[in-house]
């Protein structure tokens, strides 16, 4: 088995891995990127067939690189996305092999840097820069059995509405995947109910602007820390269908029955918590907020951006949200199919080396670990709230590059 030495190994061919690539490049630093399957290979095979990017085309990709044929203020697809990362790996002539998977990584016996171990042999690197990111193992509640009837998925391998059994679906969470999900579902005539939790829904467009450029006048997107409590709220965005405020009133005019969060399992049925009517109105006091803030920052700068008071207008609550189901007997409603939208956990079990907490999130101060010579880039909240975006990870990424040249 052959074994090849490197200066610097990045592991990961995704956004992370090509934003890292392409500084570590301009920096002279000579390296390699492995790539398990293919460039952008989550784009291509674990997004739904309908997906489109949560922000516009303007604002979501690298600095040096726009998207080809589509206007800058709409929603590129999933596949335009895996083109674009495809188009730059080769503009940037990235020195990347796809279909190469690293299995194990660990310290060199006696010596500086890291053994990675592939199935095309060992490479030895001075420096290592994961860029897997942090979605890598999807999360389902363990609540209905397997046995129970339904078929169960994950968000990650939903494709289409053709894809599960006749009947109506229960859609598990009220974030961007879930709340676009129970969207796709219902304008495809499928019985959809919702479980509902703790979530915020930033308006997609307020006095002519999308909802990314405030985040970045307001200062949102350099937040450093999670404010307690905010990593376990979800963000229900969507870019879907032109770009539209995800509004739960909107989906239940439509038909989606909405619950509470889901608590538990007995004997066919699935009891909810009575959580929906605060979930909805705090979800509103976000959305209310993130306008409040708009309009004094529209003042105090004397921009000449048109009101929107429709955008207040937000109406009464549904029915199903006033007079919530407490359970819901899964047969008698016609339930055929759960899809877990449940969020996923990072797995770095295959770092063999102690650079981790006691619940496997890497150690790191904005992506330096602190094991020497290895580095983490492409997570949430690597160095500010907008480290796991296209356009974040490239700040990150050239950061770190720089710091490993310097050396």
């Amino acid at each position: 088995m052959t074994t090849q030495e490197i200066d610097t190994l990045v592991i990961g061919g995704g956004q992370a891995g090509l934003a890292a690539s392409a500084h570590l490049g301009r920096q002279g630093v000579p390296h390699l990127v492995l790539e398990r399957h293919r460039i952008a290979e989550r784009w291509r095979s674990e997004r739904w067939d309908s997906l489109v990017s949560n922000g516009p085309a303007w604002h979501d990709r690298f600095p040096d690189q726009t998207f080809d044929g589509i206007d800058p203020d709409s929603f590129a697809t999933k596949d335009q996305i895996a083109r674009y990362f495809e188009d730059f790996a080769a503009k940037i002539d990235a020195p990347i092999r796809c279909g190469v998977e690293v299995t194990a990584l660990h310290h060199r016996e006696g010596c500086e840097g890291f053994r990675a171990e592939t199935a095309d042999g060992m490479i030895h690197a001075r420096r290592v820069i994961v860029a897997t990111g942090a979605f890598q193992r999807p999360l389902i509640p363990q609540i209905v059995p397997v046995e129970s009837g339904p078929m169960q998925i994950h968000s990650n391998a939903y494709r289409n509405p053709a894809q599960l059994p006749e009947g109506a679906v229960l859609v598990v969470g009220s974030g961007s995947s879930g709340s676009q999900i129970a969207e796709d579902l219902q304008r495809a005539g499928r019985q959809v109910f919702l479980s509902n939790g703790p979530h915020d829904r930033p308006p997609r467009r307020y006095r002519g602007k999308d909802f990314v450029w405030w985040l970045g006048v307001l200062g949102k997107w350099e937040a450093k820390t999670v404010t307690p409590g905010m990593e376990h709220v979800t963000i229900a965005v969507s870019g879907a269908y032109g770009g539209q405020t995800m509004d739960f009133r909107r989906l239940a005019a439509a038909g989606v029955t909405l619950v509470g969060r889901t608590q538990h399992y007995k004997q066919g049925r699935l009891g909810f918590a009575p959580d929906l009517e605060k979930n909805i109105i705090q979800g509103d006091a976000n959305y209310l907020s993130v306008l409040d803030e708009a309009d004094r920052y529209a003042e105090a700068q004397c921009l000449d951006l048109p009101p929107d008071p429709q955008a207040r207008a937000l109406g009464p609550l549904p029915d199903c949200v006033t007079q919530p189901l407490a359970q819901l007997d899964l047969a008698k409603a016609g339930i055929r199919a759960i899809v877990w939208a449940t969020g996923f956990a990072p797995d770095f079990g295959w770092i063999k080396v102690d650079a981790f907490d006691d619940a496997g999130r890497p150690i790191h101060q904005a992506g330096i670990s602190k094991v020497p010579g290895l580095y983490f880039v492409g997570l949430p909240w690597l160095s500010c709230r907008g480290s796991a975006f296209i356009w974040g990870v490239w700040r990150d990424a050239e950061r770190l590059a720089a710091d490993l040249a310097a050396q």
